[in-house]
């Protein structure tokens, strides 16, 4: 029940209303966000091409970005991977990495939620993710497109991936819970905020 209490409590400024759309798509335990490969977006993370990321491949159509976990992020592709260490080190604290994909279009029915943005919501947006990298080398993804990047902040129970989410959506200056622990959490807080 705490894990969603967070979720009602507001901050930020305002509800989303603009011309970029920015999706939210829900994994098993985390949400990732969705950009548009537009120019605005691949001018913000041009510096991912020299480390092999393929931000211009031709069928790309969206940038995927994600937060977590060091250990429980770069080793657990699935839950058959799931290990002990990942788990120990999710619960005492770990290293941050972002998960960074390319995806080309979307399957139909692929459930989302969506954030709408004006110009300079999307740009204080697309900031904050970039303030996320730390300085280093990437890691291998699970593919051949996605990359693991170092981050910045610690990983634990109480700043999760979620609670990243939020932090990246109020950045922005769009409305959204104060701690969003869970994917329950974001989904709330989308719905009580951000829903229109």
């Amino acid at each position: 029940m705490l894990a969603l209490a967070g979720a009602v409590v507001p901050s930020g400024a305002s509800e989303g209303i603009g011309r970029h759309e920015v999706l939210l798509v829900r994994g098993p335990i985390h949400y990732d966000f969705l950009l548009p490969l537009d120019d605005k977006t691949r001018t913000a993370f041009s510096n991912l091409r020299d480390s092999g990321f393929a931000i211009d491949h031709p069928d790309a159509q969206w940038l995927v970005a994600g937060w977590g976990g060091e250990a429980f992020y770069t080793s657990v592709p699935t839950y058959r991977e799931l290990n002990s260490t990942a788990i120990w080190r999710s619960v005492l604290g770990d290293n941050s990495v972002m998960r960074m994909d390319i995806v080309g279009a979307l399957n139909d029915g692929l459930e989302v939620q969506v954030l709408r943005m004006d110009d300079a919501q999307y740009a204080r947006f697309l900031l904050a993710i970039r303030n996320s990298f730390d300085a280093g080398p990437p890691l291998a993804g699970y593919h051949a497109f996605d990359l693991f990047y170092p981050a910045r902040g610690r990983f634990d129970l109480t700043r999760t991936c979620n609670v990243w989410v939020g932090e990246m959506i109020r950045a922005a200056g769009l409305r959204f819970g104060l701690w969003t622990p869970v994917p329950g959490a974001v989904r709330l807080s989308h719905w009580l905020y951000q829903s229109g």
